[in-house]
């Protein structure tokens, strides 16, 4: 039993973001903590609201796409209130927890990709492939697919997801279960990159967790934020080029600048660096529901 500001609630969790918590035997409550992590590692210093913008984006994703079944419950604290007794006064968490329905999940990471950039443009660069599977000849970095990409990975445990292809995520679980999954989130990553484009916005790539409630698989965990995405202003994207971006790839980059090896432990992270990192996710949020983040629960 873990006491979280007076609550009793039992700690299951923590991953290098989120810390999952039990709320009876249906429902689970998933905070979203500040700390950053960059290829699998958490850095010494926390990023300013991080937590408040991934659970808001994620809820006003699931709210945008109604019809498309997911785990979550509410991240209004008193809705959460009504199952944890005495959230309502646990103000430092408000905003940041997501109360959600117990999930089995999919043993799959299922990416969807709409450009080339990433560990895809790098694949593609040196093999002429994306997740071991054949695309288009003469592609160059920000280049779209023909069509929303569905280049699964797997689920580690420990280290570092690996890249595989839709035969060997079949080997994982099973043919039709990978075109299920495949259907579901090239639908939503369509459906989002439209929304985005109409605030100007370029949805590159994007991950999905999903999992099964009462035998329906739904979305889990966080929806197209900018930890899980590649998100990028439509007006300074040129072929070949890096663009800026409203996801935290700009803090890997700078993490790469700076000569850091990947491997424990972190390298100190400067006031400054953390300061226009945490503007940067505050401005994703605005950039992507077209809301202030002082609107969002926890202001």
């Amino acid at each position: 039993m873990v006491v979280v500001n007076e609550l009793e609630l039992t700690h299951i969790y923590s991953g290098k973001v989120r810390d999952l918590y039990a709320v009876g035997t249906e429902h689970l409550l998933m905070v979203a903590s500040d700390r950053m992590s960059a290829y699998d590692v958490v850095m010494n210093e926390p990023i300013p609201h991080k937590g408040r913008v991934l659970t808001g984006i994620t809820d006003f994703w699931v709210h945008e796409f109604r019809d498309v079944a997911s785990a979550l419950v509410s991240c209004d604290p008193a809705v959460i209130d009504t199952y944890v007794a005495g959230f309502a006064r646990a103000h430092q968490f408000h905003g940041r927890s997501m109360l959600v329905r117990r999930a089995e999940m999919l043993n799959l990471e299922c990416i969807v990709r709409g450009r080339l950039a990433g560990q895809a443009y790098e694949e593609y660069h040196a093999t002429g492939t994306v997740h071991h599977m054949p695309v288009a000849r003469g592609m160059q970095l920000t280049d779209p697919f023909d069509e929303p990409f569905f280049t699964p990975s797997t689920k580690a445990q420990a280290g570092h997801d690996v890249n595989i292809d839709l035969e060997e995520a079949a080997d994982l679980v099973g043919a039709d279960m990978v075109a299920r999954a495949s259907a579901l989130c090239r639908d939503v990553f369509s459906r989002a990159a439209a929304r985005l484009a109409q605030r100007g916005l370029i949805l590159a790539d994007t991950k999905f967790e999903l999992g099964f409630v009462d035998g329906e698989l739904v979305l889990c965990d966080e929806v197209l934020t900018p930890d899980s995405s590649r998100i990028w202003p439509a007006a300074a994207v040129r072929r070949g080029e890096v663009p800026p971006s409203y996801d935290k790839q700009p803090f890997r980059d700078w993490l790469d600048a700076i000569g850091w090896d990947h491997t424990p432990p972190p390298p100190a992270v400067p006031v400054e660096v953390v300061a226009v990192t945490s503007l940067r996710y505050e401005s994703a949020y605005e950039k992507v529901t077209g809301h202030p983040l002082s609107d969002w629960y926890g202001a």
